[in-house]
Parts: structure tokens; C-alpha cells; sequence
């Protein structure tokens, strides 16, 4: 697979170059970005792989598959110009503005018959497949109750989101898990917090989603907490499972560190960051599965290929827009919504 790049900001730079350089039977053909700084930044990064003015031009060099990793106001635009130049699409997320233009973006690539996938990474985080174990192999019984969270105490990132607020940007990758987990939603109840009155950007949520399935989920995210709540506490009627702190991948990328370069370290949390099953007093540590952002891509190959299935199907994001729309009214008018 021949694969390039639009964008090398944070995502860009450290969430995509960083697995597409270490992606094997692949080619990181390129970069678009025009910025005379992130161009020394690839040049620094991946010293060989090629940096364009334009997506046409990138195409132009022979790709299977684009990566748009560009904030959330430009990205439209580029997708479609991907999609309509007959390339396959990954669009970082969140993956649209609004549920309309998610199914948007599904329909033109159907008419074109492009794939469209969207970078849910966050599917394959050490804590998240955890989780996933123990629910497929029905250690925690019957769950009732599913509470996620990821909280920050980060002043910086307050309005600097790439775009739609912290809802759309962190609340896309928890509510994907919790859809992932327990199927559609039928109803939600949601609240944000923002700086000022007139401030545009929330930079915390809380949003319940009462599934179909009958399970209750409870959605956390801020970027301005000082005192972190558990990653994951997933209730039962078997027990309950909990886990502090955040998967060690991005900080690993952020870090310079890639799949390539730590081969079988990548992704293993030492057992210090471990979680805990608990029922009554009966207490003990579960060991973390092994994190794998890259599978994502790898399964992307298959996929392209004809060998496997989309690792996002775009109409899982879709459904993810949906009750993000719903989550923004609900907090808006102060009221349940029914989907």
C-alpha cells in the first residue's frame, strides 16, 4: 500500500507519520503541508519522504489511501476532493461537523466506490481491548453500568481543539467505545462547561447514554481537571473492573518513540498500570492487553486489498455524529433527547 498525509500538526506529526513509517508492506509516499517549518519537521522525522503543496499533487505521485489530518474547518473540503480524485479516504477525527455531513461524506464515496474509514484509534488502546476481554469472555456478568473518562489539566488546550469543542474532538472517541461495547442509543442527556458566556469551544462534558441493550454509559472529558477520575469503571453483576491513567501510546508518540523502533515493547503497560476486578472484598489486578495503534492501518491494508473488513466503518462514525448532535441540543435546551 502506497499511503500519504495532508496535515502535520500534533495528529499529523505524532499520531499518523509515527505508524505510517512503521507500517510494513507499506509506502509513506508523502506529506502535504506548505508550512517552511513542517517541512524541516519531515524532512527531520523521515528523512527521504516527500513533502507537496496540494492533495492533486500527492495523488499525482501514486497513492492507494490519503490521510486527512487537518483541523476540523478544512477538512471537508479536502475529503472530498480525495474521494472525488477516486482515492481511498482516512479522515482523522472528529470526523464531521454534524451527523448531515458525516452521511455526506458516506454517500460520495459510495457514488465514486472509495473507501472511506475514519481514525479511531482509541479502539485499540491497551484499557479499551482489556475492557472488550472481559466482556466477551463474561467475567463482570450482565454490566450496568459503563463509566469512561478521560480528564486532563491542560490550560493550553482550552479552545485549541481541532474543532467543535471537546465534545466533538475527545466526547467522538468515547462515545465510538461506548457504541462499539453496547450498540445503538436511545436516549441522551448531556452538559458542558465553557470558559465565558460567549465562548464558542466547551472544554468539559458529561454525557449519559441509556442503550438500547439496556446498559447505561457515563462519557467524562475535560481539559481542565486537577484531579483525574478512573480511565474505565465498568460495573457488573459479576464484579467490576476499573483502571487509572491513560493508555501509553500517545505518550510514547509524543515521545519520538514508534512501533518500529520498540518492536514488542510497543503498546505493553508495565503491571504498575494495570487495573483491578473487584467484588465485595475480593480484590485483584487484571493484566492490560497489549495497546496496537498500527492495527488499525494494518487492517486498513486488508481491507484495500480485498483480504478484510473496513477497521471504522464510516457508518459507525455516522452513528457517533448522531448522538454528539443530540449530546449539543440536550445540553443546549437542558433536556433527555430520544433518538
Amino acid at each position: 500500500m502506497r499511503i500519504g498525509l495532508v496535515g502535520y500538526g500534533k495528529g499529523g506529526r505524532y499520531f499518523h507519520a509515527t505508524l505510517l513509517s512503521s507500517l510494513p508492506g507499506a509506502t509513506f509516499v508523502g506529506v502535504v503541508t506548505r508550512s517552511p517549518e513542517r517541512r524541516q519537521d519531515v524532512a527531520h522525522d523521515h528523512p527521504g519522504v516527500a513533502t507537496f503543496d496540494t492533495l492533486a499533487d500527492l495523488v499525482e505521485a501514486g497513492v492507494d489511501a490519503v490521510v486527512i489530518s487537518t483541523p476540523l474547518a478544512s477538512r471537508r473540503n479536502l475529503i472530498l476532493e480525495a474521494i472525488e480524485l477516486g482515492v481511498n479516504v482516512v479522515s482523522d477525527k472528529p470526523f464531521a461537523d454534524n451527523a448531515a455531513q458525516a452521511r455526506e461524506f458516506v454517500e460520495a464515496a459510495r457514488r465514486r466506490g472509495v473507501q472511506i474509514s475514519v481514525y479511531q484509534n482509541r479502539r485499540w488502546d491497551s484499557d479499551f481491548l482489556t475492557v472488550r476481554k472481559l466482556i466477551d469472555n463474561d467475567v463482570l456478568g450482565s454490566i450496568t453500568r459503563f463509566e469512561s473518562s478521560i480528564e486532563r489539566f491542560s490550560p493550553r488546550s482550552v479552545g485549541k481543539t481541532s474543532g467543535g469543542g471537546l465534545l466533538r474532538d475527545l466526547g467522538s472517541h468515547l462515545v465510538d467505545q461506548a457504541l462499539v461495547l453496547f450498540g445503538p442509543v436511545s436516549r441522551v442527556y448531556a452538559e458542558l462547561q465553557f470558559m465565558a458566556p460567549d465562548e464558542p469551544m466547551d472544554h468539559a462534558f458529561f454525557i449519559s447514554l441509556t442503550h438500547a441493550s439496556g446498559v447505561v454509559s457515563h462519557l467524562v472529558g475535560s481539559c481542565l481537571q486537577n484531579t483525574p477520575g478512573p480511565r474505565f469503571r465498568v460495573s457488573g453483576t459479576q464484579g467490576c473492573y476499573s483502571v487509572e491513567g491513560l493508555d501509553g501510546q500517545e505518550e510514547a508518540a509524543l515521545a519520538g518513540l514508534t512501533p518500529r523502533s520498540e518492536g514488542e515493547r510497543w503498546g505493553v503497560e508495565e503491571h504498575r498500570r494495570w487495573g483491578w476486578f473487584e467484588q465485595g472484598e475480593h480484590r485483584e489486578r487484571v493484566p492490560s492487553e497489549q495497546g496496537c495503534w498500527l492495527e488499525f492501518y494494518r487492517q486498513l491494508q486488508d481491507s484495500i486489498d480485498g483480504k478484510g473488513r473496513n477497521p471504522v466503518d464510516p457508518n459507525d462514525a455516522v452513528a457517533t455524529a448522531v448522538v454528539l448532535d443530540a449530546a449539543r441540543l440536550s445540553a443546549k435546551e437542558g433536556r433527555v433527547i430520544a433518538l
